[in-house]
């Protein structure tokens, strides 16, 4: 049986660094562990990588070296966020790059990079259910979803106000009827090889449709307005376009051939007419 999102535990974590390339090293690093509305842990540190802070960096977090030269090492620190993590979903905003950032921390550590976890980016989810907003700034689309938290830029606050934005958008996908995690790491996943089976068992049912020269009934996620409609579809081709997967066909909801994303498709069934 497939889980609700609200059965599964998440961690939101946020990072503070000194720069912006990832062989920068981070400084602070917070997270949240959770499920459903309750709160299961919390994780917060400095971290003292001893090396030093760029004008830019300190310019936005505001942390010196100084408030770090006490803190543990990121040899202290990563090995007990592994563990904080372990077993849960992991989110963060714009995840790709806190990712390379810890993958730099464990790199230097001469551990391999974080794997065996699945990884969902929650600027992602803000695009793709709230697409043509001018901006994607996690404090902007906080603002636009009515959240008052101020975006501080220090580790923890910034996990709140990420959490506060995955709620809001977690309910705007319940009112589209997506409530099953596995449609959801479909959409938000950040994992190539996890989207890459999922988008070639989505094919393998088109081409067996085509096979069979029978009707689809596909479950479609709209890129334009993030609508989700449900449509009878006669397959005609998959086709590649601009490194995505396309499944074409004549929509009987539009009555016009349509190109569908293979991505945005959330469930398919094959309608035997037998």
């Amino acid at each position: 049986m497939n889980k609700s999102i609200d059965e599964i535990e998440f961690t939101i974590f946020d990072i503070e660094t000194t720069g912006l390339d990832p062989r920068d090293r981070i400084v602070e690093l917070a997270a949240l562990r959770f499920r459903g509305n309750v709160r299961l842990a919390t994780f917060q540190t400095l971290v003292n990588p001893n090396h030093p802070v760029s004008e830019a960096a300190f310019n936005v977090n505001k942390i010196s070296a100084e408030m770090f030269k006490d803190a543990p090492t990121p040899g202290e620190v990563i090995p007990k966020f592994l563990d904080f993590i372990k077993g849960s979903c992991l989110c963060s905003y714009n995840a790709g790059f806190d990712l390379e950032f810890l993958n730099n921390e464990l790199k230097n550590l001469d551990s391999p990079p974080l794997n065996d976890i699945q990884v969902v980016d929650i600027l992602k989810m803000s695009k793709r259910i709230m697409p043509g907003l001018k901006r994607y700034a996690l404090w902007f689309v906080a603002e636009k979803l009515g959240i008052k938290i101020v975006q501080q830029h220090r580790a923890f606050s910034d996990v709140e106000l990420t959490l506060g934005v995955f709620e809001k958008l977690k309910e705007m996908l319940r009112a589209k009827g997506i409530d099953d995690f596995n449609k959801f790491l479909g959409l938000f996943s950040i994992d190539p090889a996890l989207l890459l089976d999922i988008n070639n068992q989505k094919i393998a049912q088109i081409q067996e449709a085509l096979n069979l020269k029978v009707m689809l009934r596909i479950e479609y996620l709209t890129a334009s307005n993030a609508q989700i409609s449900l449509r009878n579809v006669m397959p005609k081709e998959i086709k590649q376009e601009s490194g995505r997967s396309y499944l074409v066909g004549y929509c009987c909801l539009k009555r016009e051939e349509r190109s569908f994303r293979v991505d945005n498709i959330l469930h398919i069934e094959i309608i035997n007419e037998s």
